[in-house]
């Protein structure tokens, strides 16, 4: 297990204020943030490429916060890659092993079986220069993965390649992680990339981690506006609470069993808010749970991945809900239409 305990690091003007961080053997921790907060700094602290000014580094209860880089059983892929320029593929790879003391017979075995397993067994005699992005990574991820880590450090891997390769290799980091029982310590500022490959999620803001969860609860389930903001959810909106149960939002009443004096904010999940022609029960129908219901006037739908973005005015205050394409040509719908816009207390979260 790494843990880290009250990590500080002053450069410049910039710093690590004081970082605690567990990691769960074998698990994969995506620590998500914007750019300059911290998260290569602590990558390269972990690793010992700097020294932290006050603080502890441990690896299975073990104090490694003095030891060299090459004392650490970790392994650092950059965004980079930074591969050997004068040595082919293959010996890239070998690189770890070779300086190690690994026999040639091993390293020969370790080469192999990864360039299989990352399918770069046709590239093993290219010369690094000839490489594609994704090619390259590829290599630097076998080259990391030769010296058998027990700790893989990645550095936005992924951040300089073309949405189809990020895709295929955020695919290949999840299947490597399946199949290996090395710990996974991935940075980055992508959302989707957390979603899709992290056991839990640290979110790193201004130097300090603010809500760490797993991805289903941290994309739910925030803990605070700033959280909120940084993962960009839609229909955080202004709360003033005048009792239990009840509130206003740009002066639209609402009503639910979240809402609680001391509130200030209110998030209303989009998937979860509601369109129809007519108020839910005209039809004959039950109502349902949504006990909210306003009239508004669709402003525009845009295409969102698999759903449609539904933008409505409803006074002063602009909601979005998340429709299929289907739903949304059901109800025949479409910028200028009128709309009865409707969301329960399951919609709602407050902050």
């Amino acid at each position: 297990m790494l843990e880290l305990r009250d990590l500080r690091k002053q450069l410049g003007q910039w710093s690590l204020p004081g970082l605690d961080l567990a990691l769960e053997p074998g698990e994969y921790f995506v620590l998500l943030g914007p750019s300059g907060v911290g998260k290569s700094v602590t990558l390269e602290l972990i690793a010992g490429l700097q020294s932290p000014d006050h603080g502890q580094i441990l690896w299975k209860g073990e104090d490694l916060t003095l030891s060299p880089p090459e004392d650490r059983p970790f392994a650092l892929v950059y965004q980079d890659c930074a591969l050997f320029p004068h040595l082919r593929v293959r010996s890239n790879i070998a690189y770890g092993p070779r300086v190690s003391g690994v026999g040639s017979g091993e390293i020969r075995r370790r080469v192999d079986s990864l360039a299989e397993l990352l399918r770069i067994t046709d590239l093993l005699d290219r010369e690094v220069g000839s490489l594609s992005g994704g090619e390259e990574q590829r290599v630097a991820l076998a080259r990391a993965l030769a010296t058998r880590p027990e700790l893989l450090l990645l550095d936005e891997p992924l951040s300089s390649l073309d949405a189809a390769i990020r895709e295929y290799l955020r695919g290949e980091l999840a299947r490597l992680h399946g199949e290996g029982e090395a710990t996974f310590l991935h940075v980055t500022h992508a959302k989707e990339e957390a979603r899709h490959l992290a056991d839990r999620v640290g979110v790193m803001l201004d130097g300090r981690l603010v809500q760490v969860a797993p991805p289903r609860i941290l994309f739910r389930e925030p803990t605070s506006v700033v959280v909120s903001e940084f993962l960009g959810l839609r229909n955080l909106l202004p709360l003033r609470c005048t009792e239990e149960g009840r509130g206003e939002i740009q002066g639209i009443a609402v009503v639910g069993a979240p809402l609680r004096p001391g509130f200030e904010h209110l998030w209303i999940r989009p998937e979860e808010v509601i369109l129809g022609r007519e108020p839910p029960g005209s039809s004959g129908e039950p109502p349902g749970s949504a006990v909210n219901v306003v009239e508004g006037r669709i402003l525009r739908v845009q295409d969102a991945d698999t759903l449609c973005s539904v933008h409505v005015a409803c006074g002063d205050l602009v909601l979005e809900a998340m429709l299929t394409d289907a739903r949304l040509q059901d109800l025949g719908l479409g910028p200028g239409d009128p709309v009865h816009v409707s969301f329960g207390d399951e919609a709602l979260h407050c902050l």
